[in-house]
């Protein structure tokens, strides 16, 4: 079965489906992979390296794939070139994103969205959100620290005294967790908070302070499944903010991180909290391209507010295209391996991993929650779609 790989054309994009190291297992395993000229030089892969494990280099390579591995959701041209039958694998956004389910289904493709994996143990190996956020969370931490007019660690010298830097980190999964441990390292002094009070362990185990808010008449305490948050009522959210206020106001720098899955990125900082904040403080909004956390957050855009930086850039895992195209080629190489045990392809829709993340197939929309969220006319069979066994 040929794999194919094209380079990424989002703009801003430097991240691979595939690097060489992993491409070399696929092959060794039986695939044929095909990537297109260029695809890995933004994460410091050159076509050489590549050639060197028995990838071959090619140059329009969609057309011609059994499975296309990209990581952002494909073009309009893009998508014109899937032949019908064939299987693309990627972060494709379904339930925001109804005109590309609709394209898929009418080529007659059989799509997997990396964004979908359920959140099970088994599934972990292929869980691409979490691998991602985890370099988002990273970067997030060192962008606090280089926007911030101050030392992050404290410094006594003859000079004086300089006191650590003070992080409230909001939202406690993969790129929380990862952002607190970045803060720690470079010496902050961090505290967090979630919605989920059974992460206050792990937060603390990072050496960071958990903030926890019981809400009026919630029994559970908020919480949520997995590693994402539940959507607040409006009247949480405002006990929330309340709550909260004190702690960013008093913060040198506050990292967001939450998100609730298919819906705009939960309002927690709001214009008040910034306008609270000292000057030269910092937020930095991991949720921006959602519509981000803050109410002053512009997507891809960092701006000043009062003296207060906000930080809105998005695809931070980008910004470090190398590991972070190594976490997500394993993620890529791991479903792979389970759709095509014998490098043919075999769906098993039995199987909870792949009817999970399978949101097209033989013409249909295949994902309950997708299906929803698209028109329901879509959902009619396409003549022919079938994939290639």
């Amino acid at each position: 079965m040929k794999v194919c790989v094209p380079k990424e054309n989002t703009p801003g994009e430097r991240r691979t489906a595939l690097i060489p190291e992993v491409a070399a297992k696929l092959v060794e395993a039986g695939f044929e992979v095909l990537v297109e000229s260029g695809a890995g030089a933004a994460a410091y892969l050159p076509d050489s390296s590549y050639e060197d494990v028995g990838a071959k280099i090619g140059g329009d390579v969609i057309a011609t794939g059994d499975v296309i591995a990209k990581v952002r959701a494909p073009s309009q041209d893009e998508l014109a070139k899937l032949r019908q039958g064939s299987v693309l694998i990627g972060f494709l956004s379904p339930l925001n994103s109804p005109e590309l389910v609709k394209s898929l289904v009418s080529g007659g493709v059989t799509s997997f969205a990396m964004d979908a994996m359920p959140r099970t143990t088994r599934a972990q190996s292929m869980d691409a959100l979490s691998s991602q956020a985890l370099c988002a969370g990273y970067r997030a931490g060192l962008a606090a620290a280089r926007l911030l007019g101050k030392f992050f660690p404290m410094n006594i010298t003859a000079a004086g005294t300089a006191k650590p830097a003070r992080v409230v980190v909001l939202g406690a999964g993969v790129a929380g967790l990862q952002a607190i441990a970045t803060a720690k390292r470079l010496g902050a002094v961090v505290e967090a908070y979630d919605l989920r009070p059974a992460v206050k362990e792990e937060v603390e185990s990072l050496g960071a302070k958990f903030i926890q808010i019981n809400f009026a008449g919630d029994e559970a305490e908020g919480g949520g499944s997995g590693q994402y948050a539940r959507e607040l009522t409006p009247e949480q959210q405002r006990q929330q903010q309340e709550l909260l206020a004190e702690r960013v106001a008093a913060a040198d720098c506050a990292i967001s991180t939450a998100a609730v899955p298919g819906r705009p990125a939960p309002k927690i900082v709001s214009r008040a909290m910034v306008e609270s904040m000292s000057a030269g403080s910092v937020v930095v909004d991991l949720a921006a391209e959602t519509g981000g956390n803050c109410e002053l957050t512009q997507m891809g855009e960092i701006i000043e507010h009062n003296g207060v930086t906000i930080d809105g850039t998005c695809d931070l895992p980008s910004q470090m295209p190398f590991h972070a195209s190594l976490l997500y080629s394993n993620n890529v190489a791991n479903l792979l391996k389970l759709l095509a045990p014998e490098a043919q392809l075999n769906l098993d829709f039995e199987d909870e991993v792949i009817a999970g993340a399978c949101i097209t197939h033989d013409g249909k929309i295949v994902n309950d929650r997708v299906k929803q969220a698209v028109d329901p006319q879509v959902d009619r069979p396409v003549t022919g779609g079938t994939v290639n066994a």
